[in-house]
């Protein structure tokens, strides 16, 4: 049997930070991570799920004693503040009705869509869906992330492509994919496409080159953590 690693797992606490910053005692703890989850579920279904598409990637939580802080990454921040902040006016007042704790929402521009694994999972996804030829939609998306500025992608789909009996997996590589290096900043992203034959699972990693001490333009200063990479050079 195959021994695989999360991507982001394998590296959180030595060059990625926690989506959930916060410190809570023993007999809180569960409650608030079943808020974190809610709260994640509530943005996902709301900006996500519903046309039009916010392009939101990434929820990042922060807790004080006093504040939640909420730092959503989006390739159109235009469509999450709404016209004249009303739709984050509306989200905020939702979620401090959900979690009864003073809410705070701030926004982080994705600059390069197509540098970002879960926006390139989710778009193939939804030409999938389309029914758009998968061979296809998989070769383009995956030249796209390296005009871009990628070293290295892959993309993955499994499941009943174009409507076979069987279920089966294709796999596109362009580059250079250095999965066990803890300094290689890998970006990885699932999405599923949900289709009248079945679910089509669709998984993205993208290579974006080694990490520095400085802060990664995508975390932006607002989320308080640097990505340092230790260990050998």
């Amino acid at each position: 049997m195959g021994q695989k690693s999360h991507p982001f797992g394998l590296r959180l606490g030595i060059t990625e930070t926690h989506r959930s910053r916060w410190y809570a005692p023993k007999a809180l703890y569960g409650e608030l991570l079943i808020e974190d989850q809610k709260i994640r579920k509530y943005l996902d279904d709301r900006l996500n799920r519903r046309p039009p598409n916010a392009a939101v990637s990434d929820i990042l939580i922060e807790r004080t004693r006093e504040e939640l802080k909420i730092l959503v990454k989006t390739a159109r921040p235009g469509l999450v503040i709404g016209p004249k902040g009303a739709e984050v006016d509306a989200m905020k007042q939702e979620l401090q009705y959900m979690t009864g704790r003073k809410v705070s929402i701030s926004i982080i521009e994705i600059k390069q869509p197509d540098m970002d694994a879960q926006l390139v999972a989710d778009g193939v996804a939804e030409q999938l869906k389309k029914r758009m030829g998968f061979r296809r939609v998989v070769k383009m998306r995956a030249e796209g992330v390296m005009q871009a500025g990628a070293k290295g992608v892959k993309i993955q789909i499994s499941g009943r492509l174009g409507g076979a009996e069987m279920s089966r997996t294709l796999d596109t590589r362009l580059g250079s994919l250095p999965l066990s290096t803890l300094q290689a900043n890998i970006n990885y992203g699932f999405a599923e496409s949900r289709t009248p034959y079945g679910t089509i699972g669709v998984k993205v990693w993208i290579y974006k080159g080694l990490y520095t001490d400085e802060v990664r333009e995508d975390e932006g200063t607002a989320a308080g953590a640097r990505a340092r990479a230790r260990g050998r050079r």
